[in-house]
């Protein structure tokens, strides 16, 4: 793996319950167990599973035509079952607009294609869940 395909964050503990991730180019993300406004895991998963296919669908349709309106929602129930806990299907909503004319047209036209290349192919993040990526746990 060369490092350009690399992608990595460190966490870093501020109090029980309350956490800061940073990634390599200094961005940082605080996050918690829910006890606080702060996003949880679970809702920054959702957040990265609709974000990425946000930006795909985004770069593949406001080429065409600057949406009016860009919304996208992310949902899934929490199980608890034989399994352990896990979310069960993830539904990602998209909201879109564009404006009347030829170029909104197009860009309408183009959307559920969009969409469909982010679901199949593009996002990084709603494709490593759908091939059930192996996770691997190392103490040093």
């Amino acid at each position: 793996m060369s490092s350009d395909d690399l992608r990595s964050i460190t966490l870093t503990r501020h109090t029980k319950g309350t956490y800061e991730a940073e990634n390599v180019r200094g961005g940082r993300l605080t996050f918690g167990d829910g006890g606080t406004s702060d996003f949880t895991p679970v809702e920054l998963l959702l957040t990265a599973m609709a974000g990425c296919s946000a930006i795909d669908v985004d770069y593949l349709t406001s080429r065409l035509a600057e949406p009016t309106q860009f919304d996208v929602a992310a949902e899934a129930e929490k199980v608890r079952d034989e399994h352990g806990n896990h979310l069960g299907e993830v539904t990602i909503t998209f909201t879109v607009r564009f404006p009347e004319g030829e170029e909104g047209e197009t860009a309408r036209v183009r959307l559920p294609d969009a969409v469909a290349k982010s679901r199949d192919r593009l996002c990084t993040v709603s494709r490593t869940v759908q091939l059930e990526t192996p996770v691997s746990y190392v103490m040093t």
